[in-house]
């Protein structure tokens, strides 16, 4: 068994895979219309190509319940490793996305936490050990 597919609800998904293409820097592995929506899929290309992030519309009531709870709670709907949290809390910041929690120490981790403008909360993580 492996994970090979998550997904992630995004508000619009138009505006959802600029900001994870653009600005995250993922790439863009599928793109299908299905009707009123589409089926998007992106990857890390630092990662493997059959790992994919879906960019899911949240536009049925019970994931826009479940996805404006989890920001109200302030909890991370998805985390990404990076190898230098410092430096990618600069470029991100640089690109004027704003973050909830700044790097911060935990543990065997150091943490982020950042709005992905698509109605979720991100965390990224570096491993300090």
């Amino acid at each position: 068994m492996r994970i090979k597919l998550t997904s992630i609800f995004v508000e619009d998904q138009a505006e959802g895979l600029a900001f994870y293409t653009e600005v995250l820097g993922f790439k863009k592995k599928h793109d299908i219309p299905l009707g009123e929506f589409r089926w998007i899929t992106v990857v890390s290309p630092e990662g493997p190509d059959d790992v994919e992030l879906v960019l899911e519309p949240s536009a049925n009531p019970a994931a826009k319940t479940f996805q404006a709870a989890m920001l109200e709670q302030g909890i991370p709907l998805a985390a990404f490793e990076v190898s230098d949290l410092a430096a990618e809390h600069a470029r991100l910041t640089g690109l004027g996305v704003a973050f909830t929690r700044p790097p911060t120490a935990m543990g065997p981790v150091s943490i982020a936490i950042f709005s992905d403008t698509c109605g979720n909360l991100i965390q990224l993580y570096q491993p300090t050990g």
